[in-house]
């Protein structure tokens, strides 16, 4: 009853939740302070100390630096950090002439540029100040993540057959359904657990939350329960904020992590999809809308909004938050219908008298599992869990259809990066109206970079930026289009070409390419089929080798051909 009059009086909830969350104790119960949450938000990174100018001008740097290509995220080629500008350049440099030789298809060239790059900054040295080794950290780290990229974009590049962006398997259709007998002791170490926790969502222990706090103890449910906490990181603070601003316990992220592990592109085996597994009708019914370009619930932000809401609605339709929960997994009428047929609102009674599908009943007890577990790291020997740095981007609104591919060219940034950024695009063309996340501070530039793009050329043109010694038919023999479709797309080139000029490129997307190509097999399998038969056929008086070559020379039949084709 108490549940039933809280949800006649929202503001009261809201009042009271922000009372508690000041105070720093549960709604459910009084406790010592809060155990610290795992994993931790992500600390800020100290402010660099501003930079000492150089004994020599930047323009003294070794001829080798000063002729380097320009850099598009590295340090500016007016930075005076002493000799650590030589030494960062430097990397940067045999960084950029890997890319480059990425780009020309030069794979283990490009291996051996990367592996230079982090070679000259991991070489035994003396020791700088804090401020200097702290850039030549993080240097380290940039060069080794975007490797990484790039080596793995190579990868995929080379299988024809992955057009689209891949999905991850949903976690929860690996954890077992557990019936195991628990240990008295375990029980009572685990009440004193709760008697020290707070939380904003209810708390109780029953053995079938205690079976899977065991089973994600040790093996491949500890290794679960790790990789979504590690992975939470990447989404914690714009989950965190949707859930303050819908006005629900923050405990509830744990459902992302059961559901997906924090995957936006999970997808479960009955095809719920998203970080927060949205049947396509559900999604819907939150706005989460699907394109053939774009699927909704496979964005991160959009997908917990309406999951926040959800949860909201089941909340407020039966009073009770495990029971909001199970219906968030069964569906609302399932629970509906269990309730009706017991007479009891109450899961743990559901639950005990088995009305409820098999999955249902353990999806409660898997949650609250992991929330008792994350609350209380250290009893879980999760205290050292270091979470994965929370995912920044700028938003700019595409004006016309774009390839990812040029999206990438123009930042010089990996595609791979672009479409982990972008996971509710299910191909690699942004349509028009939708706002694409790029790296944090590259929007602008990217915004300035389109408008000198026809928009009827976005989707079907990639772009080059020209090197020192590049002539117009080396970059055609690279791209291998002739030059006269560079010349058409560019326009007037009779200048010649410059170092750090941006070319237009027109070559088909990956999925372009694997049509033409199936077209292609299905058209020589034709052809070939017809010259099977033709010996069959030029037995017959009527039909000459002459008769076939003039039908084959009609521009009527010739046309048709070509449309099959």
């Amino acid at each position: 009853m108490l549940a039933k009059r809280f949800t006649r009086h929202r503001l009261p909830i809201a009042a009271v939740l922000a009372i508690v969350a000041a105070a720093g104790c549960s709604v459910t119960r009084t406790s010592r302070p809060l155990n610290p949450f795992v994993p931790p938000a992500s600390k800020p990174a100290p402010l660099l100390p501003a930079p000492e100018p150089l004994a020599h001008p930047a323009s003294e740097l070794p001829a080798a630096l000063a002729k380097g290509p320009k850099l598009t995220v590295l340090e500016p080629a007016s930075a005076t950090y002493g000799w650590a500008a030589v030494l960062l350049r430097e990397a940067d440099w045999h960084f950029q002439l890997g890319r480059q030789a990425l780009e020309a298809g030069e794979t283990e060239k490009a291996r051996r540029e990367f592996n230079r790059a982090l070679d000259l900054l991991l070489a035994p040295r003396e020791p700088g100040d804090t401020a200097t080794e702290l850039r030549i950290q993080r240097k380290i780290e940039e060069l080794a993540e975007a490797a990484y990229r790039y080596d793995v974009e190579s990868l995929a590049e080379e299988q024809t057959d992955q057009v689209e962006p891949g999905f991850q398997r949903a976690p929860l259709d690996e954890i077992p359904k557990l019936t195991f007998p628990i240990d008295p002791a375990f029980r009572n170490q685990i009440q004193e657990e709760l008697r020290a926790t707070c939380s904003q969502l209810p708390l109780e222990a029953p053995d079938p939350v205690l079976a899977y706090i065991r089973y994600f103890s040790s093996g491949k449910g500890r290794q679960i329960l790790i990789n979504g906490l590690r992975r939470a990181g990447r989404y914690r603070p714009m989950i965190q904020r949707i859930l303050d601003e819908e006005g629900l316990p923050q405990e509830l992220i744990h459902v992302a992590q059961a559901e997906s592990g924090f995957f936006p592109r999970a997808v479960s085996r009955r095809r719920a999809t998203g970080m927060w597994q949205f049947i396509k009708s559900r999604g819907e019914e939150y706005g989460l809308q699907q394109t053939p370009y774009t699927d909704d619930r496979l964005d991160p932000e959009r997908a917990t909004r309406a999951a926040a809401r959800h949860l909201r609605d089941l909340y407020h339709q039966f009073g009770d938050w495990y029971l909001a929960l199970a219906a968030y997994n069964a569906g609302p009428a399932t629970v509906a219908r269990a309730i009706e047929r017991t007479g009891y609102a109450d899961f743990w009674e559901l639950h005990k008298r088995n009305v409820l599908p098999k999955e249902t009943a353990h999806y409660v007890p898997i949650i609250l599992a992991m929330i008792i577990m994350a609350k209380n790291p250290a009893a879980h020997g999760l205290e050292d869990l270091e979470p994965e740095p929370p995912i920044e981007y700028d938003s700019i609104r595409i004006q016309a259809p774009t390839s990812l591919g040029l999206v990438a060219d123009l930042l010089g940034r990996p595609i791979a990066e672009l479409r982990e950024l972008n996971p509710a695009l299910l191909k690699d063309i942004a349509p028009a109206g939708y706002f694409i996340h790029v790296p944090k501070g590259s929007g602008q530039q990217l915004a300035a970079l389109l408008e000198g793009i026809p928009a009827e050329r976005r989707q079907s043109v990639r772009a080059h930026k020209v090197s020192e010694g590049e002539t117009l038919a080396s970059i055609a023999r690279r791209y291998k289009v002739p030059e006269t479709s560079l010349v058409t797309v560019n326009g007037n080139l009779d200048d010649g070409l410059q170092a750090g000029d941006l070319l237009l490129v027109p070559v088909p997307n990956r999925a372009e390419r694997k049509v033409s190509q199936t077209s292609r097999a299905r058209a020589a399998a034709r052809a070939s089929s017809r010259t099977a038969s033709r010996p069959a056929l030029s037995r017959k008086p009527s039909r000459t080798a002459g008769t076939v070559r003039t039908a084959s020379a009609n521009p009527t039949m010739r046309s048709r051909n070509t449309a099959r084709r």
